[in-house]
C-alpha cells in the first residue's frame, strides 16, 4: 500500500454514504441533458460540476485556458492541454468544493454549476483513435492455458517475458448503457465435422480496467517504463465482450478477430491517476527477471476492488465475481513501454485495456469462461437460475472502487444488456 497518508477533506456538497464520487475522486466525463448540449463535467456525489459554467464565471481565470475548452463532446482537447494543466483544473474544483470554501457555495451561479447526475446522459468520454487489449493476468492466462492447451504447461513460453497484447477495434467501443447485439460468426466444436454459422452460443464478458493515454509520441519514439505514467491520463472500467465459440475457431494463427470486435463497453467517468495515488501497491513478484526496458522504479499497481453482476431481464442482479486490479502481473508502465519499444506512436485518447483480471480464488475469475470452467460448472444466480455463458436479455454490470482509511474512490459502473442477434 502507498505510504502516503490521505489528508482529511470535507465538502459542502451532500455526498451519499459509499458514493464512488467523493471529494477525493473528482473524475472527468462528458454529459448532456434536455437543456444542455455536450460538455465536460466532474462528478461529486449525485451532482456533476459543469466546468463550462465555472469557466464562464471566471473561476479558472488564473489558469488561462483556451476559450470554450469545456464545451466539447469529448475529453481529447482537454487532455491535450497536458497533465500539469488538467491536474490544476481538478485541484481548483476540489478547492471550490471544500466545506470551508464559500466561493462557489455562496455564488449566484451555484445552481447552474451543479447539475443533477440522474438527469444527465453520459456520453463517450473520449474519441478513441486506437485500442489495444493486453493479456496481463497470470491467473487468467493460466486458466485459459489449462482449458485449451496443456495443463502442465499452461503459459506459453513468451508470457513471463513480455506483456502479450493485440490491437482491437476502436469503432465498436461504446459507453455504459448501450446495448450489445449477440454477434454471429463461424464456430466449430471438437465433435463437429465442419464449421457452422450462427449467433454465438458462448457469449462472455471480460472484467478489465483500461487506461487512456494523455500524450502523443512521434513514430519511431519509445516511452521509457519510468516515464510511462506521464503519458497516462486516467482509467475507466472496461467490459471486453467475447464470443468464445467464434474466438476458439478463428484465433489460430493470427489471434482475436470477430470473436472480439463486435463490441466493448466502457464506464463514462475517467478516474485520474492523481485520484488513485493513495491506492498504489506492490505488484506480484516477476520471475524470471524482466529485460531492462521493462524494469521500472516504484509501484505501478493499484488496489482496486472489482465486481461483476449478472441481471436477467426483469429480475434482480447477482454478484458472480469479486476481483482486484492488484493481481495484474504486468503493470501499466510495462504495458506502455512494451507497446512503444518498437517505435509505435501513440495519440491522446488511445485506450489500452488490461485484459481479463482474475485472482486465484474461483469467485475472483473475471470471465464466465473461467467461472463456469468452459461451461462444465454452471454459475448459480440468486433467483435459482444458472448461467454457463451470457444469455439474451441479461445485463452485465461491472463496478470498481478503491478504499482506504474510510476514503473511497470509485468508477461508478459499466453496464450493458445483451440483445438477440440481428
Amino acid at each position: 500500500m502507498s505510504d502516503s497518508s490521505i489528508p482529511t477533506l470535507s465538502t459542502w456538497v451532500e455526498v451519499p454514504k459509499n458514493s464512488d464520487f467523493t471529494i477525493y475522486n473528482l473524475p472527468f466525463g462528458v454529459f448532456k441533458n434536455k437543456k444542455l448540449n455536450p460538455r465536460i463535467g466532474i462528478a461529486i456525489g449525485d451532482k456533476i460540476v459543469d466546468l463550462s459554467i465555472l469557466d464562464q464565471e471566471g473561476f479558472f481565470s488564473s489558469l488561462f485556458l483556451p476559450e470554450g475548452v469545456f464545451i466539447k463532446d469529448s475529453l481529447n482537447d482537454l487532455i491535450s492541454l497536458g497533465k500539469a494543466q488538467t491536474k490544476k483544473i481538478r485541484e481548483r474544483v476540489q478547492q471550490l468544493l471544500l466545506a470551508e470554501n464559500g466561493e462557489l457555495r455562496d455564488h449566484s451561479a451555484r445552481g447552474k454549476v451543479m447539475v443533477n447526475r440522474k438527469e444527465a446522459e453520459m456520453l463517450m468520454p473520449v474519441k478513441i483513435g486506437d485500442y489495444t487489449d493486453f493479456y496481463s493476468s497470470i491467473e487468467h492466462a493460466t486458466n485459459v492455458g489449462k482449458m485449451f492447451r496443456d495443463p502442465e504447461n499452461a503459459l506459453l513460453p513468451n508470457w513471463k517475458h513480455l506483456p502479450v497484447g493485440y490491437h482491437g477495434r476502436a469503432s465498436s467501443i461504446v459507453v455504459s448503457g448501450t446495448p450489445i447485439h449477440r454477434p454471429k460468426g463461424q464456430f466449430k466444436d471438437p465433435d463437429m465435422e465442419k464449421p457452422a454459422f450462427g449467433p454465438s452460443r458462448r457469449l462472455d464478458f471480460e472484467l478489465e480496467l483500461a487506461f487512456i493515454t494523455g500524450r502523443s509520441t512521434k513514430l519511431g519514439d519509445s516511452v521509457e517504463a519510468d516515464e510511462a505514467e506521464d503519458y497516462i491520463f486516467g482509467f475507466v472500467l472496461f467490459n471486453d465482450w467475447s464470443a468464445r465459440d467464434i474466438q476458439a475457431w478463428e484465433y489460430v494463427p493470427l489471434g482475436p478477430f470477430l470473436g472480439k470486435n463486435f463490441g466493448s463497453s466502457i464506464s463514462p467517468w475517467v478516474v485520474t491517476l492523481e485520484a488513485l495515488e493513495p491506492f498504489r501497491v506492490q505488484g506480484p513478484l516477476q520471475e524470471p527477471e524482466v529485460l531492462d526496458y521493462l524494469k521500472c522504479k516504484g509501484t505501478h499497481s493499484f488496489d482496486i476492488n472489482l465486481e461483476v453482476y449478472i441481471q436477467p431481464e426483469g429480475k434482480k442482479s447477482s454478484k458472480v465475481c469479486s476481483s482486484n486490479f492488484k493481481y495484474m502481473y504486468w503493470n501499466i508502465a510495462q504495458q506502455l513501454a512494451h507497446h512503444t519499444v518498437n517505435g509505435c506512436n501513440i495519440n491522446v485518447g488511445d485506450l489500452m485495456a488490461s485484459g481479463t483480471i482474475s485472482g486465484s480464488a474461483e469467485d475472483s475469475f473475471g470471465s464466465m469462461l473461467e467461472l463456469s470452467w468452459k461451461g462444465t460448472k454452471p454459475v448459480k444466480l440468486e433467483d435459482g437460475e444458472e448461467r454457463k455463458f451470457i444469455e439474451d436479455g441479461d445485463t452485465v454490470i461491472m463496478k470498481g472502487f478503491a478504499e482506504r482509511e474510510g476514503i473511497r474512490v470509485g468508477f461508478g459502473e459499466v453496464s450493458s444488456q445483451i440483445l438477440p442477434a440481428k
